[in-house]
């Protein structure tokens, strides 16, 4: 792959990223890394307090990617069958006909995800891992390019379910939208940030446009001391004594993806020890489980982030 196919592709990458935060005010690293992950093709979540422009990130990203758009408002009394789909029977036709759900979209919005039960959540398990829905043993391919932008509410929150292992390890990060600064807020103020911003957004890509930087990604080189310095971090949280629960392997795959689609976005068509070291943290902290955890999932005194963090920070960088 030459410098000049990646530093084009990444040109256009720029343009999205900069239409972006036209909507989203101060979180110029939230965006950097939503894009990361549609590059990487991964699927996001995001938590953060109501209000903070989680839904407004998942609009904006559709809409500049000229992409369809579906958004599900996730509540307890919602059903599997309200997301991927029901069969119904045809009484003209006589026979079965399945009538599609809102999954079947480029950027799907679950919105508030763990306020709806265990049940209702796993029906996107399929979805986020092979890009399909299995209705009475027939499997239905889902558009492409597929993206969840999950939200949730911090788990403190009355009314909200804990997902499960199996459904986080789905996301190749999670990011916290956090209030913004005073600056940042004050321009939201001005441009009256919001609805009417994102009537106004351009698009600058389109689906195709994004399957062909994604494919782009994967070319992007790994040295094999990379390879070995993800690894050693990986292998360090399976026994760290405050960890339960370490990363799995498709937590490493997500990691070395995401480095891949971070040095795509700087226009290099190589990775760099500073293309992992940002990432362990959003792409892993969600992936591992600590010691002494309540069983609504709150932790006691360690936050994971930072056992993450710790880590990183012992592993020796490759030269």
């Amino acid at each position: 792959m030459s410098l000049e196919t990646v530093i084009a592709a990444s040109h256009r990458a720029s343009r999205l990223e900069n239409e972006l935060k036209k909507v989203i005010r101060g979180k110029d690293e939230v965006v950097r890394l939503a894009l990361v992950s549609v590059l990487a093709r991964g699927h996001l979540l995001i938590e953060g307090v109501p209000g903070v422009g989680k839904t407004t990130l998942a609009h904006a990203l559709a809409r500049a990617l000229g992409c369809s758009f579906q958004r599900v408002q996730f509540t307890s009394d919602m059903l599997p069958s309200d997301i991927i789909g029901i069969s119904i029977y045809s009484a003209t036709e006589q026979k079965f006909e399945f009538k599609r759900g809102p999954v079947f979209t480029n950027v799907l919005l679950a919105d508030e995800i763990n306020r709806t039960t265990p049940k209702t959540q796993s029906a996107l398990l399929e979805a986020m891992n092979e890009g399909q829905v299995t209705i009475d043993a027939q499997c239905f391919p889902l558009p492409q390019p597929f993206l969840v932008i999950a939200t949730q509410n911090p788990v403190e929150h009355h009314g909200t379910y804990p997902l499960p292992e199996s459904q986080l390890d789905r996301f190749l990060m999670r990011l916290y939208m956090g209030y913004p600064d005073g600056n940042s807020e004050r321009d939201i103020l001005r441009a009256k940030a919001g609805t009417a911003q994102l009537q106004n957004l351009e698009t600058v890509l389109t689906g195709a446009d994004i399957l062909e930087m994604q494919q782009v990604v994967t070319q992007v080189e790994v040295d094999d001391s990379l390879v070995n310095y993800a690894l050693e971090i990986v292998a360090r949280t399976r026994k760290h004594e405050k960890l339960t629960l370490g990363v799995s392997p498709r937590g490493s795959q997500m990691l070395y993806r995401a480095a891949q689609a971070m040095a795509f976005l700087d226009g290099r068509g190589f990775c760099v020890p500073e293309d992992f070291k940002p990432l362990a943290v959003p792409v892993f902290a969600h992936r591992v489980a600590i010691h002494g955890m309540h069983s609504s999932g709150m932790k006691k005194s360690v936050r994971t982030e930072e056992v993450i963090q710790e880590i990183v920070d012992t592993v020796p960088v490759p030269l």
